[in-house]
């Protein structure tokens, strides 16, 4: 299985009442996109990108997109559909940025609308045509022996209706993570069978003292890896894609998220550098190998039980928990319970970018 990585620009939320905030900052990320990131797959943007739906609000949007080196995709969100229809939206952003499906590296991406069946608002449910799309296409998925990945403005715990029917889906349907915005704030959840994420808006922000930046995910062999770059952030950026951080394991007996005793392969991504990044464990640093598929790969020992890795290249600098275990080490594990729900969060990682405090008008901040 080939991984993919994208990157994932929060909630535009393009406004001229804050002077374009939004958008000044989208116009930063885009350089620094095609700067450096040339070798992600694609660029996702969640869904509330014009603020107030206005045909002025998508054509800033159109052209400061315009210039991105990697291809867009776009979802819409309740302040797209703020006007009470996605009119505006549709006529300003080109079909082939706003597909349903689309398989991107052995992955096939699902793009869900889950505002246009709602009466506006926050009022999200999926369509008829939606669910049971999202049915076949998690079928096709399995049949084809590709890894579903989903991406809609909210989690299906903040669906209106058959949230956790939604949810119970993805599980069924095997998808390795569910790409959101919405929440205004960081956040990862894992209930246990599938890994959700949330990326700060790129106006409108209360968390970390109002940082802009972008997100940076990668799925590799099934293993979720997610960090938050801040626009001030020193390059190169260095993410972990295997094995898997403790954190976000939805499969314990596959050993790409949870490795055997010994011989173990570290996989990373590095954007921005030329230079020949370490791995470390313990006090053991392994030069790391670039192979033809532009990932940095070493081979390290470890032992059963939590192990810390690092990868490291100048100033850039990861870290995972791994857990190891035997192979006939395997875990109890009960039903899922509140599927796709926001108290599965797994609080504050400092290192993903992630506070854990939920400063966002869904939680505890301040209403926009």
């Amino acid at each position: 299985m080939s991984g993919i990585c994208w990157v994932h620009i929060g909630d535009l939320h393009l406004d001229e009442a804050d002077d374009w905030q939004g958008l000044d900052r989208l116009k930063t990320i885009v350089a620094q996109v095609n700067a450096r990131m040339g070798e992600a797959d694609f660029v996702f943007v969640p869904g509330d990108n014009a603020n107030h739906g206005t045909r002025e609000q998508y054509a800033r949007m159109i052209d400061a997109l315009a210039p991105l080196s990697l291809p867009w995709r776009i979802i819409p969100g309740d302040h797209d559909f703020e006007p009470g229809d996605l009119f505006h939206y549709e006529a300003a952003i080109p079909k082939a940025n706003r597909p349903e499906m689309e398989v991107i590296a052995g992955h096939r991406c699902l793009f869900l609308d889950v505002v246009s069946a709602g009466a506006g608002g926050p009022d999200f449910r999926l369509t008829m045509h939606h669910r049971n799309k999202l049915a076949e296409e998690l079928a096709r998925a399995k049949a084809s022996g590709e890894v579903p990945l989903v991406f809609m403005h909210a989690y299906p715990g903040d669906l209106a209706a058959d949230g956790d029917l939604i949810a119970r889906q993805f599980i069924d349907g095997e998808v390795a993570f569910v790409d959101t915005g919405h929440t205004h704030y960081n956040e990862l959840l894992n209930d246990g069978r599938v890994i959700y994420g949330a990326t700060r808006s790129t106006a409108q922000i209360e968390e970390d003292g109002g940082a802009p930046g972008f997100t940076i995910v990668c799925v590799e062999d099934r293993v979720v890896s997610w960090r938050f770059r801040r626009l001030d952030a020193a390059w190169p950026h260095v993410q972990i894609v295997s094995p898997g951080d403790v954190r976000l394991i939805t499969r314990p007996t596959d050993p790409h998220q949870v490795p055997r005793p010994g011989a173990v392969e570290i996989v990373a991504r590095l954007f921005g550098v030329d230079a020949t990044p370490v791995a470390r464990v313990g006090d053991s640093d392994t030069p790391m190998t670039r192979g033809e598929d532009g990932l940095w790969r070493a081979t390290v020992t470890l032992a059963e039980g939590l192990n810390a890795i690092e990868v490291r290249c100048g100033e850039g600098y990861d870290r995972i928990d791994c857990l190891v275990r035997d192979a006939h080490a395997i875990p109890k594990r009960r039903l899922p319970v509140a599927p796709g729900e926001d108290c599965h969060a797994i609080g504050a990682w400092p290192i993903a970018g992630i506070d854990g405090a939920r400063l966002g008008p869904n939680k505890n901040g301040c209403g926009w």
